[in-house]
């Protein structure tokens, strides 16, 4: 049988509520989806915006080349038609050209391999800024200009410089409407993750209700349908054990009577002993169809727990250690609080080992034993029907916690399991508390 339990009782193993503080830990979470998809955005802009800068920074660059080229060749033209009318020695005072041994030996290393004339962009000296230079052979003299480069190089650096701009600006804007975007797709994931919690604490009434076609409403629809086949299948299994439990009971009291009919001997004492424990099972099966149903509701009155859990632990007839700090008082039903402290002693003594103690400190009532602890597979899965966890907790039907925890639920309390060191097992359990009474 599956366990199930609803928001008043827990184990240690429930999910953390959605308050403000798990939602700021969320926001600013970086392996959230939302930093993950603005991160991938971020990324592929800037990949973009740097594509297109490099693209437009080499164009732009290879235009100016070949502008100052062109200015460069048209110079030369115009110093070698002035070469050949004056025949100087030495370059003129104005500059325009340069002729011998006054040429660059860069660019007469170049001229000496190619036929013709020849430019070379030289950006050596930052200081002066970037040069062209044409050179050529003019009556076999080389000849050279120098065309400057200074106010191309600044415009580029200028189109660089505002390429980077449009950049961040496109960035402050494309990352948060991508973080925008993405909280509406979350917002809808974060209702469906919801939806499941709820499915998993016991409320099988849950349904997430999406609308659309999209991926996200295929998610929301498979979470319904899965939701809609559990609910189906624990009611099947709820009204099976209520039926067996209900046609148990007539052929179980006509085996009580028989057995109180039967004359004292050993045989007898066995036979009374094992019909006992059948009803006493019987009886569970009954209280648990019961819890299943939603039927239960809790006569709250003032009881003073520490008498409470005395006269349980009493009942019991087991060696238990009482423990408890003041007079407390709680508004619950105490038939049912004594049905989940006795259940808890009776588990703390079969499954796990001496001394037992029991604590009342204010609404909280503490259970502990120094057994083997719980099994892994409780604690992890909350307390089942008919299994125990593990062979060296004892033995049992499984349904004492299963019954603690449902009860627990009615009068509206949390019952948390949980392993202690150096050993041992501890339940918890936290009444509400009492309302203040009003001021006069």
């Amino acid at each position: 049988m599956r366990q199930t339990t609803g928001p008043g009782a827990r184990t240690d193993r429930t999910a953390p509520e959605d308050g403000a503080g798990h939602g700021l830990r969320r926001l600013i979470d970086p392996r959230s989806l939302r930093w993950k998809i603005a991160f991938g955005v971020a990324a592929a802009a800037c990949a973009m915006a740097l594509g297109i800068g490099i693209l437009v920074h080499r164009t732009t660059e290879a235009r100016d080349m070949h502008v100052g080229r062109g200015e460069a060749m048209g110079a030369l033209e115009s110093a070698e038609a002035e070469f050949r009318g004056t025949q100087p020695a030495r370059p003129s005072p104005s500059g325009i050209y340069l002729v011998g041994d006054d040429v660059p030996g860069e660019l007469r290393d170049r001229l000496g391999s190619e036929p013709a004339p020849v430019t070379w962009y030289d950006n050596r000296k930052p200081a002066q800024g970037p040069r062209m230079w044409a050179a050529g052979h003019v009556d076999g003299t080389v000849l050279a200009v120098r065309v400057d480069m200074g106010s191309e190089l600044r415009s580029l650096q200028a189109l660089d410089r505002h390429m980077r701009y449009a950049a961040l600006a496109t960035l402050a804007v494309v990352v948060p409407l991508t973080l925008l975007a993405v909280e509406l797709v979350l917002r809808r994931l974060r209702r469906v993750a919801r939806t499941a919690r709820r499915i998993r604490r016991g409320d099988l009434d849950a349904r997430t209700r999406s609308r659309g076609h999209d991926e996200i409403s295929e998610i929301s629809s498979a979470v319904d349908l899965m939701a809609d086949a559990l609910q189906d299948r624990l009611r099947d299994e709820q009204r099976f054990t209520a039926d067996v439990a209900h046609e148990l009971r007539t052929p179980l009291t006509g085996l009580v009577t028989s057995a109180s009919l039967l004359p004292e001997s050993e045989a007898t004492g066995l036979v009374r002993d094992r019909v006992q424990v059948l009803r006493a099972l019987v009886d569970d099966l009954l209280e648990i169809s019961r819890l299943d149903a939603g039927a239960e509701e809790a006569d709250a009155q003032p009881v003073p727990l520490g008498e409470l859990v005395a006269e349980s632990v009493r009942r019991t007839g087991l060696e238990t250690r009482v423990t408890v700090s003041g007079s407390p008082v709680a508004e619950t039903d105490p038939r049912r609080l004594d049905r989940i402290v006795t259940n808890l002693i009776l588990n703390a003594h079969r499954h796990g080992a001496a001394p037992v103690e029991v604590t009342v400190h204010g609404t909280t009532i503490t259970v502990r034993d120094h057994g083997p602890g719980f099994p892994p597979e409780l604690l992890a899965h909350g307390p089942q029907r008919f299994r125990t966890g593990a062979s060296e907790r004892g033995h049992g039907h499984g349904l004492g916690l299963t019954i603690a925890l449902g009860q627990a639920h009615v009068i509206g309390a949390h019952l948390t399991l949980a392993d202690t060191t150096p050993c041992g097992a501890v339940a918890t359990l936290e009444l509400p508390r009492q309302a203040d009474p009003p001021a006069v």
